[in-house]
């Protein structure tokens, strides 16, 4: 797997979100509370509602468009709510983010 640079921890808050333009498109990177980072395609798979405008909570985040609660680790909606949005691979290394460009393409392209 081809990893880029995105980053550092520090430049996303705790419990916040940043962008990031990939050539499947935006990707959230989101930091939790306890430095745990994640990465999500930014579309909600509801309608498509941007998931980095989101609340974290935990492991979790809510859509702003219609509160959707997304599960930042497999991108599974939560029940009753049915849907995913795809989740990239995400790693840290001497406090630089790195993302897992393979799966981004894979996701753009099928």
């Amino acid at each position: 797997m081809e990893w880029i640079e995105i980053g550092g921890l520090d430049d996303i808050p705790r419990r916040g979100a940043r962008t990031v333009e990939t050539a499947s498109g935006p990707v959230a990177v989101f930091r939790t509370a306890d430095d745990t980072v994640f990465a999500l395609i930014n579309k909600c798979p509801h309608r498509g509602g941007p998931l980095s405008e989101g609340i974290v909570s935990g492991k979790l985040v809510a859509c702003p468009m219609h509160n959707w609660v997304i599960d930042l680790e497999s991108g599974e909606a939560a029940a009753p709510d049915k849907g995913c949005t795809p989740a990239l691979p995400v790693r840290i290394e001497d406090g630089r983010l790195w993302l897992g460009l393979d799966a981004a393409r894979r996701v753009a392209h099928g």
